[in-house]
């Protein structure tokens, strides 16, 4: 794509409109429609929009294997530790009220934090596969 100036460019603009998108709808599902999935979705697509545009070696440059790896296992870790914390302070796993004095405060805090969880293993898993798949080879380049 190095020939296409015009998508480079627009590229360059729409992904930090996409990334900023994702954060909306991250912080601001519990309103709407939205939240860690959605949000992790769309700022994986934003990653592979530029690797698209930009060749497959630039996206691994922005975000490589190791942090998309370590995104999997750090979304998943703070999911679960928000469930051991409700054990931890004397409720069951996942009861966010009793993350705060306040239960309502700590139900949003618990809901929060679950949601960022799911937001980053989702983005990591979106991205590992789409690395998977675009770096294979095919058949015949194999040969």
């Amino acid at each position: 794509m190095k020939g296409f100036l015009v998508l480079r460019i627009v590229a360059k603009l729409l992904i930090p409109y996409i990334l900023v998108f994702a954060l909306y709808v991250q912080f601001h599902g519990d309103f709407g429609p939205g939240g860690g999935f959605q949000a992790g979705v769309i700022s994986a697509a934003a990653i592979i929009f530029y690797a698209l545009i930009f060749g497959l070696p630039s996206a691994r440059r922005l975000v490589p294997d190791g942090v998309v790896e370590t995104m999997v296992g750090l979304g998943v870790l703070l999911y679960a530790g928000v469930g051991v914390a409700g054990i931890l302070l004397g409720g069951n796993y996942l009861d966010y009220f009793v993350l705060h004095s306040d239960p309502v405060a700590g139900q949003l805090r618990g809901i929060f934090w679950v949601e960022i969880g799911v937001a980053i293993t989702v983005s990591g898993v979106m991205l590992k596969i789409f690395y998977m798949f675009a770096g294979r080879r095919r058949r015949s380049e194999a040969r």
